[in-house]
Order: C-alpha cells, then structure tokens, then sequence
C-alpha cells in the first residue's frame, strides 16, 4: 500500500468527523441539547447513526466535541493594568465578529433552558474565565470579579448577537469600548470591602 492509499481513509475519518460535528451543531442550535438526537444528527450528516457512536461513543460525547472552545483569554498579568478592561472587551469582539462564533451561538442560545448546556458554561467559567482573572489582583477575590465580568459580557453578548435588542446592534464596535471597558477595568481592580469601601488590587 503506497502512502497516497493509507493517506485516504485518514482524510475520509477526518471529512466524516467534521461533518458529524457541523450537522451537530446545527442540530443543538436549533434543538437544543434535550431534543437533538442521533439520528437527526446522522441523516443531517447524511450518514448512519453508528457512524456517530463509532466516533463519538454517545450523544454528551458528541456534544462535548461540539461545543469544544478555547477562549484564548490574555495574560492580564503580563498586560498593561491600566488598560485591561479594553484589552478584554476587544478580544470579545474579536471573538464574536471576526471569527466563527457557532459554539458560542449554540452556548448561550440553549443554556437558559437546558442544564446540560448550562453546565457546559459553568465548565468554561471555571477553566477559562476564572484562571484568567486569577493572574491578577488578590486570588481569593478572583471568583467575585470573574462573576462581574462574566454578568458584563454575557449580558452584552445576549443583547446583541441573541435578542438582537437593535441600539444595541448599532453600536459600533469603538462605541463598545468605549463605553464598556472601563466597567471591566473596574471589575478587575477594585475589591470592594463591606458595602462602602474599595481598594484597587494589584498584579500577582
């Protein structure tokens, strides 16, 4: 067998995997998790349902693999501390509207009403968002300013991308940062101690 024959059934798996995984998606977005099955999966792939347990073992692995996303959250320790709100609201940006944004799409539409998306969030949350954050200021704060963070941006993203609230889909994406960085820079520097004093934290 020459390497151009044993290099065919690797690019067939691989051209069968992704289209599982895109009409996976597709199925999740529209279905939710509850409601999709694996067989709407398959006939959307145009392929036999065993093919889907053959490559994904079960319906939550096929999931996971679906929802699978590395946030690439900078290193807020090693950036500017006087400028990483707008560090943070630009790479949501870029996130959501220079890139395929699908899985995200999928996360946010489905989780209100279906746990085990919720629980794929929470998931991010703690091996994402929360280890980010940890890189700067007081570490046992993290958790509390990770929390504000994520209310900030989920909620921005809900209103634009899924509702679709239209002055919010106007602004434009300096009009974002402008108004919504320094809440985050705010959310990242200042412990609030009691209900009236602050202290500004400092990078770890």
């Amino acid at each position: 067998m020459t390497s151009t024959e044993q290099e065919h059934p690797v690019r067939r798996s691989d051209a069968t995997r992704a289209a599982i995984l895109a009409a996976a998606r597709a199925r999740f977005a529209t279905d939710g998790y509850a409601k999709a099955t694996i067989r709407a999966i398959a006939a959307d792939a145009a392929i036999d349902p065993s093919m889907v347990m053959r490559y994904f073992g079960s319906k939550d692995g096929l999931f996971a693999a679906a929802v699978q996303i590395d946030l690439d959250l900078p290193d807020l320790s090693t950036a500017d501390p006087d400028t990483m709100g707008e560090l943070l609201i630009r790479h949501f940006l870029a996130i959501w509207e220079d890139g395929d944004n699908t899985v995200l799409l999928i996360l946010l539409r489905t989780s209100i009403a279906d746990e085990a998306v919720a629980r794929r969030v929470r998931e991010i949350f703690a091996a994402q968002v929360l280890p980010a954050v940890l890189r700067f200021g007081t570490p046992t704060d993290a958790p509390h300013r990770a929390a504000l963070i994520v209310t900030q941006l989920l909620g921005l993203a809900l209103c634009r991308y899924i509702l679709e609230i239209p002055p919010v889909v106007a602004l434009t994406p300096q009009q974002i940062v402008t108004d919504i960085a320094p809440t985050l820079q705010r959310y990242l520097t200042v412990v609030t101690e009691g209900e009236n004093a602050s202290t500004k934290v400092e990078c770890v």
